[in-house]
């Protein structure tokens, strides 16, 4: 998988007449070696592939970069750079714009005067975008493990609980049937504040009537799901009741439009007009969703200002929602992989509203 994902790169290097190309951004780096550790750079050349870490990852770096030169240091990894010299002979190097600290890149240009630094965005994630069927799989797992989570968890869910217990028994959860860690920190927003996007969980007490919105997901070899539904406790308000089926249309709608060779943008359009003829646009202020992988958040990105194009392989959220200050909010999310001109959907967790 590696190399097929390296030649990818090098093939970019060739394009963008580029000698070198070096990854700092912790994702990248597993994604193209398999390397899992907290402190590491990778450069890639056309003839050679290093990974630099320190003295900590010794023999984990030789254990999961297979195939890598490995460089350990003793202190700064850009200063074992340097003196290994192992930019000394490359004119030009391409750098990950958006994740090389300023202070690395000032040291590079000091410690390699005679090199130009060529700074570049998204070059591996525009490859890292289009999965492979390993990393479907993967998804697929943490995507079953969240399911079945979100099944067990409405047993669990009553009036009193504090939404701190709520997201803390989902963490459990999702570790004992097999999950790496946490996606991300679990959201649990009940009430008023399940008007809040990313409402992370509080001392809060879940009240009859309440809407409750969970967002949570999983990771799997390194790969994320990510769920979000909202449900009911007690008697939500008529108010309430009218805004989920608009919500949960307007995903169906971008479910059954997405397809390859779409702009992203277009999808985003489709669930946003239908929740602006229904009369609430102005509460629908996020992206529809987003790409999933070893990163929560990555391409492609499914925005009204995106400029990127839905392709074979891709595995995108679709997430609309609706969020009215003082009454709640409600947001339904899949996970889809486009495959065959439409797409898939990978989750299962039922959409139906759910009042417990």
């Amino acid at each position: 998988m590696t190399r097929t994902r390296i030649a990818h790169v090098r093939k970019v290097l060739e394009d963008l007449d580029l000698d070198a190309f070096l990854v700092s951004h912790l994702p990248n780096i597993r994604y193209l070696s398999g390397f899992t550790g907290s402190n590491a750079f990778l450069i890639l050349s056309l003839r050679r592939q290093i990974l630099v870490t320190d003295s900590r990852y010794r023999e984990q770096s030789r254990n999961e970069a297979r195939g890598f030169q490995i460089v350990v240091s003793d202190n700064s990894l850009v200063d074992a750079m340097a003196r290994k010299s192992l930019f000394s002979r490359r004119r030009r190097v391409g750098f990950e714009a958006h994740c090389l600290p300023y202070a690395s890149y000032g040291n590079l240009k000091k410690l390699f005067p005679g090199t130009k630094f060529v700074p570049k965005f998204n070059l591996v994630e525009s490859i890292a975008a289009v999965k492979e069927a390993s990393e479907v799989a993967a998804i697929r797992e943490a995507i079953s493990i969240s399911d079945r989570v979100f099944q067990e968890i409405l047993d669990f869910i009553k009036p009193g609980l504090r939404e701190l217990d709520v997201a803390a028994e989902i963490s459990y959860r999702q570790r004992k049937a097999g999950a790496e860690r946490d996606a991300f920190d679990v959201i649990v927003a009940s009430g008023w504040r399940s008007a809040l996007p990313h409402g992370k969980a509080t001392a809060k007490r879940i009240r009859p009537g309440e809407l409750v919105t969970l967002d949570f997901g999983c990771s799997v070899r390194g790969y994320h799901s990510d769920l979000t539904r909202t449900i009911g406790v007690g008697s939500p308000s008529r108010r309430a009741r009218e805004v989920y089926p608009v919500v949960l249309e307007a995903q169906e709608r971008a479910i059954g439009a997405a397809r390859s060779g779409m702009p992203a943008r277009n999808l985003d359009e489709v669930a946003r007009s239908f929740i602006r003829s229904r009369g609430f646009g102005k509460f629908f202020g996020h992206s529809l969703g987003h790409g999933l992988g070893l990163q929560v958040h990555e391409l492609p990105k499914v925005s009204a200002l995106s400029t990127d194009t839905l392709c074979e392989g891709n595995v995108i959220t679709i997430e609309p929602g609706i969020y009215i200050p003082r009454l709640g909010g409600v947001r339904i999310e899949d996970d889809v992989l486009i495959k065959n001109g439409s797409c898939v959907v990978l989750t299962s967790a039922p959409k139906e509203f759910i009042v417990i």
